[in-house]
């Protein structure tokens, strides 16, 4: 009996918490919608899939999922320089938009959970604040 009782508050507990973090991310990522929409549409497209051979696509994107630290860098700070997306290669600069730390989380969990982009482990505030310049 007090097996079962272990399993069973183990297994609430961990439902709850995945129903939480599930809820975190749902509002995350609305934020993250309305923040690309002011400052990455113009460039990536409404539906992530970016200007051929000038601006990368964040839609299936490979560099993207891959390389995390970097695209939160970018987003941050800006980019500029050669970077590979699906086999593409893109050489051309993102100026920084300006976005605070949470904003940064918020549109990075947007744009790594849509448009065939699936994110295992949301993006937080303090990852993002951890990120420097370089």
């Amino acid at each position: 009996m007090k097996i079962f009782l272990a399993i069973y508050v183990t297994a609430i507990f961990l439902l709850a918490n995945n129903l939480f973090q599930d809820n975190k991310l749902k509002e995350s990522m609305e934020r993250g919608s309305e923040i690309y929409a002011d400052f990455c549409v113009t460039c990536h497209l409404a539906k992530g899939e970016g200007v051929p051979h000038t601006f990368p696509p964040l839609a299936k994107s490979d560099y993207l999922m891959n390389n995390r630290k970097e695209s939160i860098r970018g987003i941050k700070y800006g980019q500029r320089g050669e970077i590979v997306v699906n086999g593409k290669t893109y050489n051309n600069t993102m100026m920084p938009m300006g976005l605070t730390d949470d904003e940064v989380a918020d549109v990075m969990n947007y744009i790594t959970n849509s448009w065939g982009n699936k994110n295992d482990k949301m993006v937080t505030e303090e990852e993002v604040a951890a990120i420097g310049k370089r």
